[in-house]
């Protein structure tokens, strides 16, 4: 169950149709309001700090854009023995996984204090999720993203223990598989090597455009299916 939040009072729509076809910088500015963030994803952006918390916020459609499809997912056989040491788990440490994420230590973080706000607000009302690999007790690794519709859009994941992220990602893979899998994507923004070599790969900003409006009308996973927080009904 999710709970649509207050509409925008942002449109991304002139910001997008007038974008340089060489720059993944669309707009820079606006909110990071529940319903802003959506409207934004639901465009085909995504919001991303551009430096420090003094500077705006920066959104972006790439014009490469990194995706899996989910019957594409590479297991080897050594991820897939790995993948039996966990255990798979939905939205029971959605703070954490975010914190994680957004450790400052990690290489390349970009996670700030205005993004987790955002996030958390999203996961109160029923749209953002994290799945998680736990094993003896422990939360080992984990990603997160936003579910909406046939689109899961991945924001972040890391990993305490080998192939803890890997087995998190053959876990949303699984939620993904229903009688709906063939119209379902995960959206991972840039194409990584690491990325690249569990399957994604790269589509042009135009075919992720035209494909957004059919993916969105898909019902979304029923693994995903949780009550809002306490003050959101």
């Amino acid at each position: 169950m999710t709970v649509e939040p207050t509409p925008s009072l942002w449109d991304f729509a002139p910001q997008l149709a007038g974008a340089d076809p060489a720059d993944d910088l669309v707009a820079m500015g606006a909110d990071l309001e529940p319903g802003t963030v959506l409207a934004a994803y639901r465009t085909g952006l995504f919001p991303m700090p551009l430096g420090s918390a003094r500077d705006p916020m920066g959104w972006w459609s790439p014009v490469r854009r990194g995706v899996l499809v989910p019957d594409e997912l590479v297991v080897s056989r050594s991820l897939r023995r790995s993948c039996r040491d966990f255990e798979i788990r939905v939205d029971t440490a959605f703070p954490e996984v975010l914190d994680a994420c957004a450790d400052p230590r990690r290489p390349h973080g970009w996670i700030d204090r205005r993004i987790k706000r955002a996030y958390l607000a999203l996961h109160d009302l029923g749209w953002a999720h994290s799945v998680e690999a736990w094993r003896d007790g422990r939360l080992e690794g984990g990603l997160y993203g936003l579910a909406l519709g046939g689109l899961f859009a991945g924001e972040s994941m890391f990993h305490r223990a080998r192939d803890a992220s890997k087995a998190a990602l053959v876990g949303l893979v699984g939620l993904l598989r229903d009688e709906h899998v063939e119209q379902r994507l995960i959206d991972v923004q840039w194409l990584t090597e690491h990325l690249a070599s569990l399957g994604a790969r790269e589509i042009d900003r135009g075919m992720y455009l035209a494909r957004l409006p059919d993916l969105l009308s898909v019902p979304s996973p029923g693994g995903f299916t949780r009550a809002p927080r306490p003050g959101h009904e």
